[in-house]
C-alpha cells in the first residue's frame, strides 16, 4: 500500500456500483433481504432496494455504536456491526420502505452483504471489481479495524486549522464511508460510468432515477446518489462529512460536466457554490433556492 498520497474520503457512489455490479452479475437481487443473508437480523423485510434509497427504518449504527462498542482504541469492522445490532437489537426509526431517512447504516449493511456475497473483503471486491475497472489507481477502502492509523498524509480538521480529528473505533466499517479517493481518480470514475465499462446504461437509469418523498418537488434521492431533476436538467450528486472532511461530488448528465471538490476542513465552504454553477450555465443545487413547487426563488 502506497503511504504518501492526499487521499479524501467519499463512499456511497461507490459502495452502490459494487452492489449493482452484483445485481448485473446475477449474485444478487433488488427485493432481497438482509435476512436472505443474515437469517438472525432483527429487523425483517429490509431490501436491497431500501437500503440504496435510505428507506429501510434502520436505527443508525453511528450512535447506537457508541454505547456498545467495547474497545475504543480497536476499529469495527461491518460484521462486528452486524452482531452488534443482532443482539442489542436497538429501536428502528421507521417500517421498511416508509419514508426516506439518510443513514449510514444502510450502506454499512450493503458492505456487509458485498462481502458474504463476493466472498471478498470489502476492500479486496471494491478494488478488484470498481477501482481498477474504472482505472482509479489512488483510491483504496481503508479501515481502522486493518490499519492502526489509515494510511494517508491528509487529516480532517474541524472548522479551524488548529484542530484536527482523530481518527476512532468508527474509522472501521465500510461501504458508508472509508473509500479514500482523488479528484482525478473521481473524474476517471465520471468516465467509466459514462462510457459503460462498469454498468449497463439501463442500470444507470434507475439508480439515477428519484424515488418518492422529492424535496422541493425536484430533489430526490436514487440509488447511492441524491438526485436534481427539473425540466430538461439531470443531475446526479453526493454530499458527505465525516470526521473533519467534507466533499461534493456533482455529475451534470446533460451536459456532460462533473465536479469533484474535496476538503479537509468542515467548514461551510461547500455549500455556497452558487456562483459556480452559474458560471457552468446549469442550475443552482440547493434546496431553500427553490420554492415548495420546484420555482427557482433566489437569483444572488
Amino acid at each position: 500500500m502506497t503511504t504518501n498520497l492526499s487521499w479524501l474520503p467519499v463512499s456511497k457512489p461507490l459502495t452502490a456500483v459494487g452492489t449493482l455490479k452484483l445485481v448485473e452479475a446475477g449474485k444478487l437481487r433488488l427485493d432481497q433481504t438482509i435476512n436472505d443473508f443474515y437469517p438472525d437480523f432483527p429487523y425483517p423485510g429490509i431490501t436491497i432496494k431500501m437500503l440504496l434509497t435510505h428507506r429501510s427504518g434502520l436505527p443508525n449504527y453511528v450512535y447506537f455504536s457508541e454505547k456498545h462498542w467495547p474497545d475504543r482504541k480497536k476499529g469495527m469492522t461491518n460484521q462486528d456491526v452486524m452482531k452488534m445490532l443482532t443482539e442489542f437489537k436497538p429501536n428502528r426509526y421507521g417500517a421498511p420502505g416508509g419514508r426516506f431517512f439518510y443513514n449510514n447504516s444502510n450502506f454499512m449493511v450493503l458492505g456487509a452483504i458485498i462481502e458474504k456475497v463476493s466472498k471478498q473483503d470489502f476492500a479486496t471486491y471494491m478494488k478488484d471489481s470498481v477501482f481498477n475497472v474504472a482505472g482509479m489507481t489512488n483510491t483504496a477502502a481503508l479501515s481502522k479495524a486493518v490499519y492502526d492509523k489509515i494510511p494517508t498524509n491528509v487529516i480532517g480538521h474541524d472548522k479551524i486549522w488548529r484542530r484536527s480529528v482523530v481518527q476512532n473505533f468508527q474509522d472501521g466499517p465500510l461501504g458508508d464511508k472509508g473509500i479514500y479517493s482523488t479528484v482525478r481518480d473521481l473524474y476517471r470514475f465520471d468516465l467509466a460510468l459514462r462510457d459503460g465499462k462498469l454498468l449497463k446504461q439501463s442500470t444507470l437509469d434507475s439508480a439515477y432515477s428519484g424515488y418518492p418523498d422529492a424535496k422541493k418537488g425536484i430533489f430526490s434521492y436514487g440509488y447511492g446518489w441524491r438526485t436534481f431533476e427539473h425540466a430538461n436538467d439531470h443531475i446526479v450528486y453526493h454530499t458527505g462529512w465525516w470526521h473533519g472532511f467534507r466533499h461534493i461530488y456533482v455529475r451534470d448528465l446533460k451536459r456532460n460536466i462533473v465536479i469533484v471538490l474535496l476538503s479537509n476542513m468542515t467548514n461551510g465552504s461547500l455549500v455556497k457554490l452558487d456562483e459556480l454553477y452559474k458560471i457552468l450555465g446549469m442550475p443552482v443545487l440547493r434546496k431553500n433556492a427553490y420554492s415548495s413547487h420546484g420555482d427557482f426563488i433566489i437569483d444572488e
